[in-house]
């Protein structure tokens, strides 16, 4: 009973752990928004490149506009190090109209050159008080900002910084240019007209949306990854359930006497199954509460060690504080009852229906289950998920393809006891009298076995799905890779955030190393299509055409074209040969797209041109990376140290590929490790359940190995046919497991994944492991076995069979 306990406390501490981390993680960045915003109605939105701030005035005067402020928002790098710190060039008075808590006496420091006032979590952060200096990149120079101050977290949220918006304009060479505007409505403005008018005057790339939009649309870029952790910690209450199931079983078995006596002295069948099924809920209670505590402290630790994004680097320069959820907790706790309940009721079921007489013989315990072998309630189930896996996302989250899995988990493990006893008829008798024993008691008596089966099958099914579905993400990332970094050497400054390019006549430079054979360069920037959605990123490069893994293409390349990524292909629509129109600059533009191309490191979409097209429209010479072929006899060391040597090389960040591959991989482990740590433990969690299990159905046995003492079996030969059974058990739930793992593995490839974050992989299972972990799982029902079995076999043969004199 302790380990049905512990498997409900894991499950629900799990659960409310990931619940309480994502609540204050998005409740955080929406206060951040609100922060920002203040009491402004409606947010006016550019991408990365801004807008005119001509259009500053002429929202000012649209009808039903009571007050706007102005606001240059810059993701800026920080000198010495690969972070960025939001920086938002405000005009002070203006923004303290909206926002109360800025009404302070150090705002009045910011409309001094080069002030900067710092959040209390940037303070924190980087280690600065007022009156240090904050050194920034701009291009490749250091530009240094005076500490003015440090805001109270009331006034800023995060790791972020105010500067007076002509500061940001003039030292991040955004001259004339605004890219929010923050606008308050007049008293009982219509806010739908007033947007509808404002959004008339916007040009190409530029939104307006009500600041409360904004607030949920900050949660979107981690909601899939928030999603599946909560499904992953349903999986291990999932299999804490089946602990139950066993536990409760065994339980049934052990006293089974007992009920009998209770139906003989008047309780009826109802009382009965209550009675199991109350003791169930008891052992819930117990271990939701245990669950609660062991959530908020795992919680705590997980927002230390990984931060708000639980290592997934979603959510950056927030540091969220936990706040319990009473409301999340009594559902937590009812979602333990509910499992532990689930998991009791078809032992509370047969308990209920065994007649009395029957239950009071020798050898009642081998009928355990015999009415729940039907295989059509299975069947059913697993053709349900297949149905479900066909359809579509709702609101872009894989909720047919969870609903799927769960089908398929709960289809196979009803059909356990029917196709267990199929294959164990299907086995020849051997002639060894230990083993043959060992196939009759399989084929004897099925019910027992499913309680076994379905512990191995829950966990191992969940484990092989998650190697398969990890090891196939993995691989294809690291394929991935290969074809995007073909070059020797790659240089960058998209560390710096929006401010980070390469300065005019360092291309030139570049060109003329005689290290330097070839050289490819890069412009990044943001392209906003959808308010409710993150921007795209819009990736202009030198020989676009093969700078990604493509998926689908035209015959033909078209003028003017245009690939996408996986994701906007799904979010977008965008088909080969579609034209579309992106906003460049604050001018629309039409291409043709090209294809479709596979891009791993830009989940919410990416679309890419070729740079001579996005010069010839924009005039924006400006670069963010390279990719640098070397020369004969040039090593990438000698070549770096050239570059150190240019003006502003020593900004820069460089490696070769080969290094930039393993900290990709390294980068891909460390996101999911979270996803191992939790899999680990419902593995755990279904492999105790195992042992557990099989030890409690072995020690359930006295009797009958008392019996075949007397009929002449050796220690020996008893020990013999435990092993058999515990390696026949473990072996065909293995094989189910897998089967029915490998089918949940097809359904976390190609629907959930895709559906969740809007790319795609390939298959490659990881036989090796899967091989491993087999061997272990038949070992360890082995050595349970046999453990169990001396145990059982600790007292003589005649003591043993004395109950049934």
């Amino acid at each position: 009973m302790l380990l049905s306990v512990a498997g409900i406390a894991l499950g629900v501490a799990l659960g409310y752990a990931v619940h309480l981390v994502n609540r204050s993680a998005v409740e955080d960045v929406a206060a951040a928004v609100r922060a920002v915003a203040g009491e402004a109605d409606i947010e006016v939105r550019g991408g990365r490149s801004g807008f005119a701030e001509s259009l500053y005035p002429k929202i000012a005067k649209v009808p039903g506009v009571a007050f706007a402020s102005p606001v240059l928002e810059l993701d800026v790098g920080l000198v010495g190090g690969e972070r960025t710190l939001r920086v938002l060039g405000v005009d002070i008075l203006r923004a303290a109209v909206l926002q109360p808590a800025l009404v302070l006496e150090e705002r009045y420091d910011l409309l001094s050159p080069d002030n900067v006032l710092l959040s209390a979590g940037a303070a924190a952060a980087l280690g600065l008080v007022k009156g240090d200096t904050l050194r920034l990149v701009v291009g490749q120079t250091a530009v240094p900002l005076a500490v003015a101050g440090v805001l109270p977290s009331s006034a800023l949220r995060g790791q972020a910084a105010l500067v007076d918006i002509a500061t940001a304009q003039w030292r991040f060479q955004r001259l004339g240019e605004l890219n929010r505007l923050d606008v308050r409505l007049k008293p009982h403005a219509q806010r739908d007209r007033v947007l509808a008018d404002v959004e008339r005057l916007l040009p190409p790339g530029v939104h307006a949306a009500a600041v409360e939009s904004l607030e949920q649309a900050s949660a979107y870029p981690s909601r899939a990854y928030r999603v599946n952790l909560n499904v992953l910690a349903m999986v291990a209450l999932f299999t804490g359930g089946f602990l139950v199931f066993s536990a409760q079983a065994l339980e049934s078995v052990r006293r089974r006497g007992e009920h009998a006596l209770l139906r003989v002295l008047g309780l009826r069948r109802g009382g009965l199954a209550r009675l199991v099924l109350l003791e169930a809920a008891a052992l819930g209670v117990l271990g939701a509460l245990a669950g609660l505590a062991l959530g908020y402290g795992l919680a705590l630790f997980a927002v230390r060690a990984w931060g708000g994004d639980l290592g997934a680097r979603m959510f950056s320069g927030i540091t969220p504080q936990l706040d319990p959820s009473p409301l999340a907790a009594l559902g937590y706790l009812l979602a333990g009852v509910l499992i532990a309940l689930l998991g009791a009721l078809l032992p509370a079921l047969d308990a209920a229906r065994t007649p009395p007489a029957r239950a009071l013989k020798a050898g009642d315990e081998q009928t355990l289950f015999t009415r729940g072998t039907s295989a059509w309630p299975g069947i059913a189930l697993i053709a349900l998920g297949v149905g479900l896996a066909q359809l579509r996302p709702i609101n872009g989250l894989p909720i047919f393809g969870y609903l799927s899995i769960a089908c398929l988990l709960v289809g196979a493990i009803a059909l356990m006891p029917r196709l267990s006893r199929a294959v164990f008829d299907l086995l020849p008798l051997p002639r060894s009298p230990g083993l043959a024993l060992a196939l009759a008691q399989l084929r004897a008596a099925p019910g027992q076995a499913a309680v076994s089966l379905a512990a191995i099958v829950a966990s191992f099914s969940l484990m092989a799905a998650m190697a398969i579905m990890v090891a196939s993400f993995r691989h294809s990332v690291d394929a991935w890779l290969g074809t995007v970094l073909p070059a020797d050497l790659y240089l960058r400054t998209t560390l710096a955030g929006d401010t980070g390019f390469l300065e005019p006549g360092f291309e030139d430079r570049v060109r003329a190393l005689p290290q330097v054979r070839a050289v490819d360069f890069l412009k990044s920037g943001r392209v906003l299509l959808d308010p409710a959605r993150p921007p795209l990123v819009l990736i202009a490069r030198d020989h676009a055409a093969t700078a990604f893994p493509m998926v689908e293409t035209t015959p033909v390349v078209p003028p003017s074209p245009l690939w996408v990524s996986e994701a906007v292909n799904d979010l977008y629509r965008f088909k080969p040969g579609q034209v579309v129109t992106l906003p460049l600059v604050g001018k629309a533009h039409s291409f043709t797209v090209a294809g479709v191309f596979r891009d791993y490191a830009r989940q919410h979409g990416a679309v890419l041109i070729e740079r001579s097209d996005y010069i010839a429209l924009t005039g924006d010479r400006h670069v963010n990376d390279a990719a640098l072929w070397l020369s004969p006899g040039a090593t990438p060391a000698a070549t770096i140290e050239a570059i150190r040597r240019l003006p502003g090389g020593d900004q820069l960040e460089m490696a070769d590929s080969s290094e930039i591959r393993a900290l990709s991989l390294r980068t891909f482990d460390r996101t999911f490790a979270v996803t191992y740590a939790m899999e680990a433990v419902a593995v755990l969690v279904g492999l105790f359940g195992l042992s557990s299990s099989l030890g409690a159905v072995v020690l359930a046995r006295r009797r009958e190995f008392g019996m075949l003492r007397h009929l002449g079996l050796t220690r020996g030969q008893i020990r013999a046919m435990l092993a058999a059974e515990g390696a026949l058990l473990a072996s065909v739930g293995a094989i189910a497991g897998l089967l029915c793992g490998g089918a949940v593995s097809l359904v976390l490839v190609y629907v959930v994944n895709r559906q969740s974050f809007n790319w795609s992989i390939d298959l490659h299972p990881p036989f090796v492991l899967l091989g491993s972990l087999i061997a272990i799982l038949v070992l360890l029902a082995v050595l349970t076995a046999v453990l169990s079995g001396r145990e059982a076999m600790g007292m003589g043969p005649v003591r043993a069979v004395r109950e049934d004199w």
